[in-house]
């Protein structure tokens, strides 16, 4: 069925376009027209017709974290939530844990990507191969090196899942381990790590070539050792950002979309409170307090963060002053382009699947379009 949208400007992952219509063909998009040419509308909205966002870093949802107890019906609940929140598409991501959470939560994985289950684009194991020095929320009792039974085990993930994200801090991980993960496809990304500029630098030379969360729980940048900051502001492969203005600074955010004009993505780092009321829940045993915005440890520490991406861009565009433009592609093509999923997600073009959300002017999200119609997303 063909279905006009007008009266919203068009984002297609990269520009945007004025005085155009969105044409619809069932669930497919046909083509962006300009307005005279599109035909009567079906419909007009008003603010911005965005894609859907991709968030590479989702501890949990609905009420779950994604645990040793995750099992397909869970992700689907995390997935789902998410959806509800303007996401065609997530990474669950698994908070450093035992080896036997992490085996069930690649086997459950592997059963969602069979099932091609709707929001699912892989995994993110966030640990346990880390540096205790700069472990944040993480338990310090289950972080450790990577061996040869876990690295045979992620690269086996890696080839079964869609897409595999897996967090390591150089110091944890040989450089012939970073390269055979990424040789059987595994998006190496470097994080929790004290490691100097040089290190960082050669385990991208190995075959990492993405940072998680951006400036939090890394080596920070001086004049005389750039750490692993440095490196990634050096234009060393993609980064994660947790834009809610708690976790970093608007000035380092301002700082480090200044030096690097692509590469750089949002992400919510968010937890089991998404798309709930929740005000408390437990990680690996310690309670997480929800409040003022933040989430964090009894004694302080941030523990993931109380985030959408609405916010986020919104964070980006009223707090650091980056354009619109720029702060919505950082939800859509550039995560897409981390991950190797440009040719599905991210844009609008003829073909694709109608994966739309709807903002208003001030960028907070009102509505997500899932198969015929604009639904209202999640309060939380």
């Amino acid at each position: 069925m063909r279905h006009v949208i007008a009266g919203a400007r068009i984002f297609d992952g990269f520009r945007f376009w004025q005085d155009h219509a969105l044409v619809l063909d069932g669930s497919r998009i046909a083509e962006i027209l300009p307005a005279g040419e599109a035909g009567t509308p079906t419909e007009r909205v008003q603010g911005i017709i965005a894609p859907g966002f991709l968030d590479l870093q989702v501890n949990g949802g609905g009420g779950l974290m994604v645990d040793g107890t995750t099992d397909v019906d869970a992700l689907r609940t995390i997935c789902d939530t998410h959806r509800q929140l303007g996401c065609a598409g997530v990474l669950p991501t698994l908070i450093t844990d035992t080896p036997q959470a992490t085996a069930r939560v690649i086997d459950a994985g592997v059963q969602a990507a069979r099932m091609n289950l709707p929001g699912f684009l892989g995994l993110h194991l966030e640990g346990p191969h880390l540096d205790p020095r700069r472990k944040g929320a993480h338990d310090p009792a289950l972080v450790r090196p990577m061996e040869d039974a876990d690295l045979a085990i992620l690269c086996d993930a890696a080839r079964a899942l869609p897409a595999l994200m897996v967090t390591l801090a150089p110091e944890a991980a040989t450089p012939r381990q970073i390269r055979a993960l990424a040789g059987a496809g595994a998006i190496v990304s470097l994080g929790h790590s004290d490691c100097d500029y040089e290190t960082a630098c050669r385990a991208y030379d190995a075959g990492a070539n993405c940072a998680t969360h951006l400036f939090n729980a890394m080596s920070q940048m001086g004049h005389r050792s750039p750490g692993m900051v440095g490196a990634v502001l050096a234009g060393q492969g993609f980064a994660g950002l947790i834009a809610d203005g708690i976790h970093v600074h608007p000035a380092a955010m301002r700082a480090a979309l200044r030096a690097r004009t692509d590469g750089l993505f949002l992400v919510s780092d968010c937890m089991a409170f998404a798309g709930t009321d929740m005000t408390r829940m437990a990680l690996n045993g310690r309670p997480v307090l929800r409040g003022n915005g933040r989430l964090t440890l009894a004694d302080g520490t941030l523990a993931g963060a109380d985030l959408r991406m609405d916010r986020a861009i919104a964070t980006l565009v009223g707090q650091v002053g980056i354009t619109p433009d720029r702060a919505l592609a950082m939800a859509t093509s550039e995560p897409a382009r981390a991950i190797g999923k440009s040719d599905r997600f991210g844009m609008i073009a003829a073909g694709r699947r109608a994966d739309l959300v709807l903002l208003g002017n001030d960028l907070c999200l009102t509505g997500i379009w899932q198969e015929d119609g604009w639904r209202e997303p999640l309060a939380a």
